[in-house]
């Protein structure tokens, strides 16, 4: 059997707004005080009048009427219990030859009266504990329908909302300026993210390989300048190596007697400054 799809959010708003009958309001209305005989009726009147107010689901309507049943059925009962009596005493006196009572008999049926209205007080203990539970379950569950109710207020105006977004939305993308030509620039939103951690990835390796040639950079200053120092009298000795190579050239022009002795001697400098430059890396 295939699954069933999930609802949408238009049939479950439509499904909360259906009318539904609850069974504690059903209760509420079959205990309605205008069911009652018309003697009851009339000592009612005040009481039916707030509960015709309040729909016969107030919860005062539905506390007062709980008050005067109670009254009403103490009330009752009492008659009830003082006829029965009265029958029994006439029946006993009328009777022939006539019922006589022994007093075994009255400690006989006060015991069992007793343990009546032992069991009896047992019960009615036990019934106010339900009845205590079932109010503190009503009243929870009144703040639950009356969330649901919110919520539902709130669920009738989200389309709207929505709706209203999506068109704010299609009207910024109207508005945006034109999309660049780099197609970095137009990526949903998970592939930039991915750039961007790869363009992370590649900032710090170039900032760690910064920082490690920086931290290097003393060294090779260190470094330099001692070649430097070292390069200074190469420097002078070159410079006197040049001077006295033109000084034998200006002198082999005019003909004197050492010319070759010169040119040999600068030769030879020439070969050891070559050597020295490539012994120091120049």
């Amino acid at each position: 059997m295939a699954p069933r799809p999930p609802p949408t959010p238009a049939s479950a708003l439509e499904r909360l707004q259906k009318p539904q009958n609850l069974k504690l309001l059903s209760i509420a209305e079959s205990l309605s005080p205008k069911d009652l005989p018309q003697s009851a009726q009339k000592r009612t009147s005040a009481v039916s009048d707030d509960s015709e107010q309040n729909g016969d689901t107030h919860p005062a309507a539905l506390q007062a009427d709980l008050v005067h049943y109670k009254e009403l059925f103490s009330k009752l009962r009492f008659s009830y219990v003082e006829q029965v009596t009265k029958e029994k005493f006439l029946r006993g006196i009328t009777d022939n030859p006539p019922r006589l009572v022994e007093a075994a008999d009255n400690q006989e049926k006060e015991k069992e009266i007793l343990a009546l209205k032992g069991a009896l007080k047992e019960q009615k203990v036990e019934i106010a504990d339900i009845l205590q539970q079932l109010e503190g379950k009503g009243r929870e569950l009144a703040l639950r329908y009356e969330g649901v109710r919110l919520r539902t207020a709130t669920l009738e105006s989200l389309p709207a909302e929505i709706e209203n977004l999506e068109a704010n939305i299609e009207k910024l993308r109207q508005e945006q300026a034109p999309t660049s030509d780099n197609p970095e620039l137009a990526l949903p939103l998970p592939e930039t993210l991915q750039v961007l951690q790869v363009r992370e990835l590649e900032i710090s390796a170039l900032d760690a390989q910064l920082a490690k040639l920086q931290s290097a950079l003393p060294n090779r200053t260190r470094e330099l300048e001692k070649l430097e120092r070292e390069l200074r009298p190469l420097e002078t000795q070159k410079q006197g190596t040049v001077a006295a190579a033109k000084e034998a050239r200006r002198r082999k022009e005019e003909g004197g007697g050492i010319g070759d002795e010169l040119e040999e001697r600068g030769r030879w400098l020439t070969a050891s400054e070559k050597a020295l430059r490539e012994v120091l890396n120049l």
